[in-house]
């Protein structure tokens, strides 16, 4: 058969065009994976092909719930975050070897899925020791039980949990492409936490981990960076990380690696009987700037909302319940103003200095003793200058480029274009919200139920032992409470037992608290603090002739969450004598003792709604008051309207909560010492630590409790109480937390740039004058002005005071303006105040407005 002609000889066969279609699909495949990737030089990360300077926030994902997950992303967003960060909580999520738990507030994908579709990238912090103020610093209680095993070493049974857990947990997110590598948005990936202050401590054993672990996430090909933070020889290529306060002059280990700060800490956490840290907006601006001044490009706030500790999720030990942070969005999901405005500003103004700041040449000026200049030029003609002042004490006026620039003392004035300041650090121009939780009583139907736990052994004991156990080893953190308990006999011929004199209860204890029984009384009860868990408790006691019982509930208040060999710090009785017999002093440390682990209450988990009718519930239309071991139930309605809800406990003891199974957590009004170092107002001049501007001396740590809103049912919501050791329950409320007003504190002086809309391509006058905006939020409107004056006022939100210089017009201009107005801007114009008061005085307007 004769061979078929080619009617074009030019044109290519089937086969050949096959094959150039599977090559050039390869090209395409190719050139896909090559720009979905992220890597990095010495100035930025690079996400497919692009240099960016980004702005992170964290968020932590089971601090909250996820009905608050979309609110709390939008305005981390909104507030100019370009990802969110989070660590994985190893924890709660391996509840028992190779049993993992992802739902819930645990729902990792689901959360990672919200930010995604929020446009934003994503930093995941796996860890999976995390610390965070997390109880066990976020490795399961259970791994310290496993036979040799010992935390964050080279140590073989640590490594392959580690190493087992790290991978479920990438292979979760690359089953979702979540990784950039995939088309993903997760930019960055960390293993380990803050390791290198601590990798000395471990010996021969320390860095060899440390290099384990950056080989063992290399291996994940999980196609982005890894970091390392606080680790000063992470190896090539993890990039080594800051966390700190202040971290402008962190240098990464390798002059290949892009200085990245993970943790900005914009407040610091509450811990019980402690009076609460707060660090000034002005101070956390300055430090952000200061880090991107000197050559900065990725800075995550930790935390931007802390939210809460639900359950016995707490660390530390005696971290509080509430992971409030001080954080620019506050525990409840509300901006907290001015921190969450001035720092929004602050991003709006480094972003319009992108460009030069990731692609120009940086030249430093010192423009004097204590103050100095950062410039970037760009190829393209791009000029931002960075104008700091670190005196810590004096204002200064500096010359830069032959312009007069006037620097606040610890503050930096950005200058996109090198000419106009369109932000200063230590000018808030944002206005402060006020925030108050307004009580509403506890909508009851029916009765109040109660149950009463027994003193020491309840049902049958666990085990008895001569001398003491240590309570962790004991519990395994499954449950708060072990009970110790004895008994011994008194000799009727004791003097005590006729001439009214008492014997001494004395007590030691490696941790955290307890309560101490004798013949089924409460006699007294001691705790540790945050700063040292061990105490000793001392009381008289009355003692009878013949058999006398001791019992001791001893509790954990979370566990300890970081430090070398933290697995290993215990807690639980160590001595108990009493003093005062003919004898001297008995010992009773040898004892026999009973040993009972948690409560049977918990055993029967009678917080649940759904739970098993084993314990009977008694009615008790009064319920008792002071009285120690007792639980109490009640069905209660929803609190109206959409506001965020906290338990108000302030007349309780100490114990837990619960809304319709839900674990609310620990509550401990605790009080802080009146003596404790709190200050009226806070001088952010100066570095700044967790003791320097401190509030609440004298009154409980924690008062109020978050409630979600998700948390509760349309009607019929069962709130469950656990009381350790006495409190009135008819006193307890919940309350809103609403925004009930605003105030404005502006001075004529302050930059008055537009940073939504300034264009530096624009030359524009200094002609525009300050202004204070004013805004209620949720359909409310300003319904009166307590204060306003123009002038020179003083002191702060809820508190101004007129000056020496004050407008007498003052509240009816601001009242024309805002007045019965959801929102309202008033200008330091001639046109509203006049053009000769005060001359020689910059002037300042102060508002205070009610919300409703």
């Amino acid at each position: 058969m004769a061979k078929r002609r080619n009617p074009n000889p030019n044109r290519p066969s089937p086969r050949l065009l096959l094959l150039l279609f599977f090559f050039l699909s390869f090209l395409l495949l190719l050139s896909l994976s090559d720009s979905s990737n992220v890597t990095y030089d010495h100035r930025s990360l690079i996400v497919n092909g692009r240099r960016l300077l980004l702005i992170s926030a964290s968020i932590h994902y089971p601090r909250s719930v996820p009905a608050m997950w979309p609110g709390l992303v939008a305005a981390a967003k909104e507030g100019g975050a370009d990802a969110i960060e989070t660590y994985v909580f190893w924890n709660g999520h391996e509840i028992s070897p190779g049993e993992y738990y992802f739902e819930d507030r645990f729902d990792l994908v689901r959360f990672a899925g919200i930010v995604r579709d929020a446009g934003l990238f994503m930093i995941l912090r796996i860890g999976p020791f995390v610390a965070a103020e997390w109880n066990f610093g976020g490795v399961p209680v259970w791994l310290h039980y496993v036979p040799g095993t010992v935390f964050r070493t080279n140590n073989e049974p640590f490594k392959s949990h580690m190493k087992s857990f790290t991978t479920y947990v990438v292979d979760m997110m690359k089953r979702e492409r979540f990784f950039v590598s995939q088309g993903g948005h997760i930019i960055l990936a960390q293993i380990e936490n803050e390791y290198g202050d601590s990798e000395s401590a471990y010996g021969s054993g320390g860095q060899p981990y440390a290099m384990w672990a950056a080989s063992m996430a290399l291996s994940q090909n999980t196609g982005v960076p890894w970091i390392m933070c606080q680790q000063y020889d992470a190896p090539d290529p993890v990039i080594n990380t800051c966390n700190s306060f202040y971290c402008d002059q962190f240098t990464p280990n390798s002059p290949n690696k892009p200085k990245i700060w993970t943790e900005n800490w914009p407040g610091w956490f509450q811990t019980f009987g402690d009076s609460n840290p707060h660090r000034p907006p002005e101070d956390v601006a300055f430090a952000v700037a200061r880090f991107f001044e000197k050559g900065g490009s990725v800075q995550n706030y930790y935390v931007y909302h802390g939210g809460t500790n639900f359950g016995r999720t707490t660390g530390g030990p005696f971290i509080t319940t509430s992971y409030d942070y001080d954080a620019p969005i506050d525990e409840y999901g509300l901006v907290r103003l001015p921190k969450w405005g001035h720092l929004k500003e602050l991003h709006q103004a480094i972003k319009l200095c992108e460009h030069a700041l990731l692609h120009g040449e940086s030249t430093f000026i010192s423009l004097g003793p204590h103050q100095e200049a950062d410039v970037y030029t760009d190829p393209s003609g791009g000029c931002v200058a960075f104008l700091a002042n670190i005196d810590e004490e004096k204002d200064k006026l500096v010359v830069f480029q032959n312009k007069s620039y006037n620097i606040p003392a610890w503050s930096v004035s950005i200058l996109p274009d090198c000419k106009n300041v369109v932000f200063n650090t230590a000018k808030v121009r944002s206005q402060t919200s006020v925030v108050d939780m307004i009580p509403e009583n506890l909508i009851i139907s029916g009765s109040w139920q109660i149950f009463m736990e027994k003193t020491g052994v309840w049902g049958e004991p666990d085990f008895t032992k001569n001398g003491f156990v240590d309570h962790i080893n004991t519990t395994k953190d499954s449950t708060d409470y072990l009970w110790y308990t004895t008994s011994f006999f008194v000799d009727e011929s004791e003097k005590f037992l006729s001439d009214g004199s008492h014997p001494t209860l004395k007590v030691e204890s490696k941790g955290h608290a307890v309560h101490a029984f004798l013949n089924k009384k409460l006699q007294a009860g001691a705790s540790g603090n945050g700063s040292d868990s061990t105490f000793k408790l001392e009381t008289p006691i009355s003692l009878r002739a013949g058999k006398n019982e001791l019992a001791f509930l001893s509790m954990t208040v979370g566990l300890q969450n970081a430090g070398p060999f933290y697995e290993w710090v215990g807690a639980g009785l160590t001595s108990v004598k009493i003093n005062g017999l003919k004898n001297g002093t008995m010992d009773l440390s040898s004892n026999k003792w009973i040993y009972k682990i948690g409560l049977e209450g918990e055993y029967h988990r009678i917080f649940n709604p759904d739970s098993r009718d084993d314990i009977k519930w008694m009615p008790s239309p009064k319920p008792p008051k002071d009285q120690p071991l007792i639980w109490y139930k009640v069905n209660v309605e929803t609190p109206k309207g959409n506001d965020p809800i906290g338990l108000d406990m302030q007349y309780m003891g100490k114990g837990q909560a619960w809304l319709n199974g839900k674990a609310i957590g620990r509550y401990w009004p605790r009080k802080s010492s009146l003596h404790d170092q709190c200050t009226a107002s806070c001088n952010y001049r100066g570095k700044f630590s967790p003791d320097k501007c401190r509030t609440g001396c004298g009154r409980p740590t924690q008062r109020w409790y978050h409630v979600p809103r998700s948390w509760f049912q349309p009607s019929g919501n069962t709130l469950v109480i656990f009381e350790e050791k006495g409190g009135d329950p008819t006193k307890i409320t919940f309350a809103r937390r609403r925004v009930t007003g605003v105030c404005g504190y502006i001075s004529e002086d302050y930059p008055s740039k537009a940073l939504e809309s300034w264009d530096k391509s624009k030359t524009e006058s200094d002609s525009a004058v300050a202004k204070v905006s004013l805004n209620c939020t949720d359909g409310t409107v300003i319904s009166s002005i307590t204060f306003a004056s123009f002038g020179n006022p003083y002191g702060a939100c809820r508190s101004y005071q007129q000056g020496s210089c004050h407008y007498p017009d003052s509240l009816s201009v601001v009242e024309k303006a805002c007045l019965h107005a959801s929102s309202c801007t008033v200008s330091l114009s001639e046109d509203h105040f006049g053009r000769d008061l005060c001359p020689g005085i910059t002037k300042t307007l102060a508002i205070k407005a009610n919300c409703s």
